[in-house]
């Protein structure tokens, strides 16, 4: 791989020292690298990049805008550039509220090295699969799971990260084509609020569950004719939720 065909990546961090070692270490890796301090810079470079951008390394406090401002901005400019925010370990909020924004993964600070480049590497392999004249090399999808569930005149198409509709394409996040593989998946059984945290957020801590609440009624605007009564993403009340594909 050429310098100039290296996947660039966006790092916005404030901590210099924390910056310069991940510069360091993608650099090592082969990446391209463009590194800003503060959110109201980064989103300006974020939103008019010079060249294509890879993936996005974000901070969630930063001086100026912050990560979840940020990612929100990113997504209504409807600008689906990976995004992998680094988060605080005490604040699973940060982590719910980066998910309801648009993130695609999250990483708890202090994090391994090696594990932020396994997950980095996972999202270059989704952009791969999007886009095959991507300069990440494309690999193929796990074979033991569909690239596509279908129901309703709709199509998930879970390594394209789109749904597509009749009237519409939905660009999705990593983390809600994950939820929506994970309830298709257990298609008619009742999913609890606990192990959608757990078992598709990996939040492990005490947290506040009405923010899965927020964001099924987000994934209903996608998947329902009339998201106010829901035919396939249904509540069960004080457990959690199920999908019906055939109502």
């Amino acid at each position: 791989m050429t310098e100039t065909s290296a996947p660039l990546i966006v790092v916005v961090e404030d901590e210099e020292h924390l910056a310069q070692g991940l510069l360091f270490n993608l650099q090592a890796e082969g990446y391209r690298t463009h590194h800003e301090f503060d959110g109201d810079s980064a989103l300006a470079y974020l939103l008019n990049p010079k060249e294509p951008i890879a993936a996005i390394l974000l901070d969630c406090m930063l001086p100026g805008a912050d990560g979840f401002t940020i990612v929100r901005a990113l997504r209504a400019a409807e600008l689906y550039t990976p995004v992998l925010m680094l988060t605080a370990r005490s604040r699973p909020e940060d982590i719910l509220e980066g998910i309801e924004g648009g993130a695609d993964d999250y990483l708890a600070k202090p994090f391994d090295l090696n594990i932020l480049l396994v997950r980095l590497k996972s999202l270059l392999r989704r952009t791969s699969w999007q886009n095959t004249s991507s300069s990440v090399a494309a690999l193929p999808a796990p074979s033991d799971q569909p690239t596509e569930y279908s129901f309703n005149h709709r199509t998930i198409r879970f390594d394209e990260l789109e749904l597509v509709a009749p009237n519409r394409t939905t660009h999705l996040t990593l983390m809600e084509a994950d939820l929506l593989r994970y309830l298709t998946d257990r298609e008619g059984q009742i999913v609890s609020r606990k192990e959608i945290l757990e078992q598709v957020w990996r939040v492990h801590e005490d947290t506040d569950t009405r923010a899965v609440d927020n964001f099924i009624v987000r994934l209903r605007r996608y998947i329902e004719d009339d998201p106010a009564n829901p035919q396939h993403l249904l509540t069960v009340r004080g457990v959690g939720y199920r999908f019906l594909a055939n109502p």
